[in-house]
């Protein structure tokens, strides 16, 4: 893996867990029943952005970390996740 794949990989990581964390917890500020003038209920009550960013990060670096050892150990290759054998007998 080069350095510019795992950044790529370590971007699409991250952000994809970002977009999952924002689903997670997520309590409104109807759900508190403290909507403020002005505000849409559904607003978020206590968003809590920069913790939520600090546990993405590391849940991230922990994934990528996973992933990279796969990746440069080369012990499992895409002929192992040819359930099907669709990619023919294996050398030709």
């Amino acid at each position: 893996m080069t350095i510019s794949g795992g950044i790529i990989l370590f971007s699409c990581i991250w952000f994809m867990a970002l977009l999952i964390s924002l689903q997670v917890g997520h309590h409104t500020q109807q759900d508190d029943g403290n909507v403020v003038p002005g505000t849409p209920a559904s607003a978020p009550a206590n968003a809590s952005f920069k913790r939520r960013l600090w546990i993405v990060t590391f849940v991230s670096i922990l994934l990528w970390l996973g992933i990279a050892a796969v990746i440069l150990w080369g012990g499992i290759t895409i002929r192992d996740l040819d359930f099907f054998n669709r990619l023919g007998p294996a050398g030709g």
